[in-house]
């Protein structure tokens, strides 16, 4: 389905952009005009981080007039792996700031514009109103349900893209012309059911494969050319080197941009989401320990048994001492359960808590009521008790 061009272009092009975008001039369904129209377009990048680096690379390349940046991070060493926009120098800057200098360093000509801070629901109309086209790089459920929701209350078109290990998506939702991203996933999945690329690992190389597709596809909405990906839902499998669509149509029903829609504001996408379970911050209330405490447990030799629910790749980087692994997939699945013991306390932990609370609800319900679970989790202990161990 082709569209209309998104934005006009530009009074004209300077000799020395003519230059640098020739290689743009003499693709006939580019030219001049497409040039002058990306020249004139405002692109706002939500996150400048594995998906944002390169989406933000290319498109100062191509020479979008006005880029914006939403980011309040700052650069981890864990980043450098996926996120090439940054360095090892920046290790510890802004994001936000180390992004601007990689793009006016790949293209002075662009204009960048910083948002340092966390895109919620008090701030992202205002936010969103100044750009054209809206990029999305997030890497959780709150912030893509709160993107998409945005951007059909504003009628915005956005590119969506999603990455995990070896796998990616791509997708161009725009409720004017096709679905949104609620008539494609209507419902966030259960809280701890997808782990996040922090939990599960990503490759690093997938970022740009999906990034660029996002980059082709907001180049194609600006200047008017090709079959954007409105109402198709690309998958890419790295492992199997094989790209499929999914047609994804817009439902009728759909909560925000369905033809009787009960999401006519923006609302509480945290809580929508559901970042731990009812059921999980019920467990964990009066049941949940700091790594201190954990570390005197040890030390005074308590009966304890610790056991880490992460995933064996996990265990294998940092390990608290004297911790066993059970993955959580095996607490949900009931096989665990028969293998606890009865004379000891449980203390669960995961990387950060979340993990591990899912867990401590399961064996709540099973009877182990003097089970806790350590706030924090193994990034917990290593801040606080070795930090000479790495993180992840």
């Amino acid at each position: 389905m082709s569209l209309p061009p998104l934005v006009e272009p530009a009074a004209e092009l300077t000799v020395d952009e003519v230059r640098r975008y020739s290689r743009h001039l003499i693709i006939p369904d580019v030219g001049m005009d497409g040039q002058k129209r990306l020249k004139n377009a405002k692109v706002l990048c939500v996150g400048a981080g594995g998906l944002g680096s390169p989406a933000l690379m290319y498109l100062a390349a191509a020479g979008v007039g006005t880029l914006g940046i939403v980011e309040f991070d700052e650069v981890d060493e864990s980043n450098l792996q996926r996120q090439i926009i940054h360095s090892q120098s920046d290790i510890g800057r802004s994001k936000a700031e180390s992004a601007r200098d990689s793009v006016l360093g790949i293209n002075p000509y662009v204009n960048v514009v910083l948002h340092q801070e966390r895109l919620e629901a008090e701030n992202v109309l205002d936010i969103f109103g100044q750009y054209d086209l809206i990029v999305d790089g997030t890497d959780n459920f709150a912030t893509r349900y709160l993107v998409n929701d945005a951007c059909v209350l504003l009628d915005k078109p956005y590119v969506w893209g999603s990455i995990y290990r070896f796998d990616g998506q791509a997708s161009v939702f725009w409720s004017e012309h096709g679905p949104c991203y609620r008539c494609l996933y209507p419902e966030p999945p259960p809280p701890g059911m997808v782990p996040s690329c922090a939990e599960g690992g990503v490759l690093g190389v997938l970022c740009a494969s999906i990034g660029s597709i996002q980059v082709t596809e907001a180049i194609k909405l600006l200047a008017g050319v090709g079959d954007p990906l409105v109402g198709r839902l690309m998958i890419y499998d790295a492992l199997e080197m094989q790209y499929r669509q999914v047609k994804v149509r817009k439902d009728p029903d759909c909560a925000v941009c369905g033809e009787n829609p009960t999401v006519t504001e923006l609302i509480d996408y945290e809580a929508f989401c559901g970042v731990v379970s009812e059921e999980a911050q019920e467990a964990a209330a009066g049941s949940t320990i700091t790594p201190r405490q954990l570390k005197e447990w040890i030390d005074q030799d308590e009966k304890i048994d610790i056991i880490d629910v992460r995933e064996p790749n996990e265990y294998e980087i940092v390990a608290i001492p004297g911790a066993r692994l059970i993955p959580k997939n095996e607490f949900l699945m009931g096989t665990a359960l028969q293998d606890l013991p009865q004379d000891r306390k449980i203390v669960l932990h995961c990387k950060t808590g979340v993990r591990s609370a899912e867990v401590l609800a399961v064996l709540k319900s099973a009877g182990f009521a003097d089970a806790v679970h350590v706030g924090g989790g193994v990034i917990g202990w290593v801040n606080q008790i070795e930090p000479e161990k790495p993180v992840y």
